[in-house]
């Protein structure tokens, strides 16, 4: 039997070549990120495709965690088995990991400064603009039936107003498209990928990989218990041996608890959680505060990788704020490294594991409408997201009110950031009006903010 090298022609040094560039171009969040390994695996290369990216793709958004890493480590495993997701998945994570730890780094050190709190400030602008777009992106592509307008709205109303968990809004999205699509109901008909309107779209005969599955795609019980001891012992020894060792008041026992429990919670990808982490990491363990919280979205939205990497920031400044007898820098490094890890080691595990079986369900169309109907649900997901960056930015206090079941954070008027609303307006209208790129949009609001800090407030 020919393995799968042989099938598709494609080397390892290819692959390899093909997964650093994919790296080094992954800016601009899941949708930035998701574009441009369609762009280049499927239009491009042809190594994939349409349909099997996007049924990988919508598995991944089933599971907890960064999608577009997790669709990185799927595709890599499917070309080369588990070296290739092993390769694809942690070269997408290390350029954005130096990169935030270089910028984690200044802004312990130099963030006190007028131009370094005027970068920050104007970066917030620009993020909460290209979380906007990211809602109409993702909007555009998952949006293309009845149900699912509807299934973004409802996710949305129940995040926003009634603070429904993410797991729940994603099961009953996938519960509702798997029974819907297996009903044979016209509002639950799929949309057409991500081609323009479908048309063009790669078929899967004429891609490398071609129809079939690869022998090693196959699921396999003796695989599927070996790759779960492995990664879980990966996964889970250092969290074990930090309580153990340490106690579980210690920071680094708390990191390693809070972002295990954040890779098994959260759903809907990284815009998704952000609002989780923000919400954990500020009220509960004081670690930073909602302004710290978008300046770290601020580098990851400015940095190649998964969006989530600003979690990397929040460990960093939660073990260097409570170093204990460690020096600050060196405790705020040891908490990126370990944030990361158990952030990420998790996504290695979900797709080793439940990748074969997925596969092989490929054809099976309620199991695609339930997957299709998480992404959908995921888009109204991102909304609350976006409206809760926009309050933190624009008013420096909010209230919450509670009443008829709902629960809402406010904004105190009083308390409107003028200065922060002109820089979001503008953000927006580059966007928007003049269709600027992610890079222009960003560099103007971090001239504007560093000029108004530096300036204007004479800081």
């Amino acid at each position: 039997m020919q393995n799968s090298l042989e099938v598709h022609g494609i080397t390892f040094s290819q692959a390899l070549r093909v997964w650093v560039r994919v790296a080094l171009l992954s800016f601009g969040g899941p949708a930035g990120q998701i574009g441009a390994m369609h762009r280049i695996l499927v239009e491009e290369k042809r190594w994939v495709g349409e349909a099997r990216f996007l049924h990988a793709l919508n598995y991944c958004m089933l599971l907890p965690g960064p999608e577009a890493q997790q669709l990185a480590v799927y595709l890599g495993w499917l070309l080369h088995k588990t070296r290739g997701g092993l390769v694809a998945g942690t070269l997408f994570v290390l350029p954005g990991f130096l990169s935030i730890l270089a910028l984690s780094y200044l802004y312990v050190l130099v963030g006190d400064l007028a131009v370094i709190a005027g970068l920050f400030f104007g970066l917030k602008a620009a993020v909460l603009a290209i979380v906007i777009q990211a809602v109409i992106r993702i909007g555009r592509r998952s949006l293309s039936s009845a149900a699912s307008v509807w299934l973004a709205a409802a996710a949305f109303v129940a995040i926003f107003f009634y603070d429904v968990p993410f797991p729940i809004i994603i099961l009953v999205a996938a519960a509702i498209g798997f029974l819907g699509t297996r009903a044979g109901l016209a509002w639950f008909r799929p949309g057409k990928g991500h081609g323009e309107n479908g048309k063009g779209a790669l078929a899967e005969a004429d891609s490398a990989l071609g129809e079939g599955t690869p022998a090693h795609a196959r699921p396999s019980l003796s695989w599927s218990m070996k790759v779960a001891s492995i990664f879980l012992l990966l996964w889970l020894a250092p969290v074990l041996w930090l309580n153990i060792q340490w106690g579980e008041s210690n920071v680094f026992s708390q990191i390693s608890v809070f972002f295990s429990q954040l890779a098994v919670l959260t759903f809907g990808g990284a815009y998704a959680v952000l609002a989780y982490v923000a919400q954990e990491a500020v009220q509960h363990h004081g670690w930073l505060a909602p302004g710290e919280m978008l300046d770290g979205l601020g580098m990851a939205e400015t940095t190649p990788g998964p969006l989530i990497q600003v979690v990397q920031f929040v460990g960093f400044l939660a073990a260097n704020r409570n170093a204990g007898t460690l020096d600050p820098l060196l405790a705020g490094l040891l908490g990126a490294i370990l944030t990361t890890w158990v952030t990420f080691v998790p996504c290695f595990l979900w797709i080793f594991l439940g990748a074969p079986f997925i596969e092989s369900l490929r054809e099976n169309r309620a199991l695609s409408g339930g997957l299709s109907a998480i992404t959908a649900a995921v888009t109204g997901v991102i909304l609350n997201l976006s409206i809760w960056f926009a309050l933190h930015l624009v008013f420096t206090s909010v209230r919450p009110w509670s009443g008829m079941g709902i629960s809402l954070d406010l904004p105190v008027w009083s308390s409107l950031d003028s200065a922060a609303l002109v820089l979001v307006l503008c953000a927006v209208g580059l966007v928007f009006r003049l269709k600027a790129g992610m890079f222009t949009t960003l560099a103007f609001c971090s001239l504007a903010g560093v000029i108004w800090k530096a300036v204007v407030i004479g800081l």
